[in-house]
C-alpha cells in the first residue's frame, strides 16, 4: 500500500525554516527581515489550514509587538478566513498575508517559492 503524504506533511520543514528565520530576525531585533519570513512562509503554507492559520497567528504578534493597528485589526480578520477558507480552497495565490495587500489579491511568486512549491506538488504525485 502507498500513502500519499499530504501537502502539509510536504511542507512542514520549509515553513518551519521559515518561521526559525523569523525568529532569528526577531531576535536581531531586525522587523523588516521577520515579517519577510513570515510572508515567506504565508506563501508556502497557505494551501494548509494549520499553517495558514500558525503565519496569520504569527503575524498577528508580529502588528502587536510592533504597535501597528493596521496590521492586527488585518490578521484578526486574516486569522477567520484562514480557518474558514483554507480547506474549500479560496487562496489568492502567491499573496503575501500581510495587511499592507489585499486578502484576495493574487500575486507573483518569487523563484524560491515558486520552486519549493514545486518541489512539494512533485513529492505529492
Amino acid at each position: 500500500m502507498i500513502m500519499r503524504l499530504t501537502f502539509t506533511t510536504l511542507a512542514r520543514p520549509y515553513i518551519e525554516n521559515k518561521l526559525s528565520q523569523s525568529d532569528q530576525a526577531r531576535a536581531n531585533n531586525d522587523v523588516q527581515a521577520e515579517f519577510k519570513y513570515l510572508e515567506d512562509a504565508h506563501v508556502i503554507g497557505q494551501q494548509s489550514t494549520f499553517y495558514h492559520t500558525l503565519i496569520h497567528w504569527r503575524m498577528l504578534q508580529y502588528g502587536l509587538r510592533n504597535r501597528r493597528p493596521k496590521e492586527v485589526l488585518g490578521q484578526i480578520i486574516r486569522l477567520v478566513g484562514a480557518l474558514t477558507k483554507t480547506a474549500i480552497g479560496l487562496l489568492p495565490m502567491g499573496n503575501t498575508g500581510g495587511a499592507n495587500v489585499s486578502a484576495f489579491k493574487p500575486m507573483p511568486l518569487s523563484e524560491e517559492n515558486k520552486s519549493i512549491l514545486e518541489q512539494i506538488r512533485r513529492a505529492q504525485s
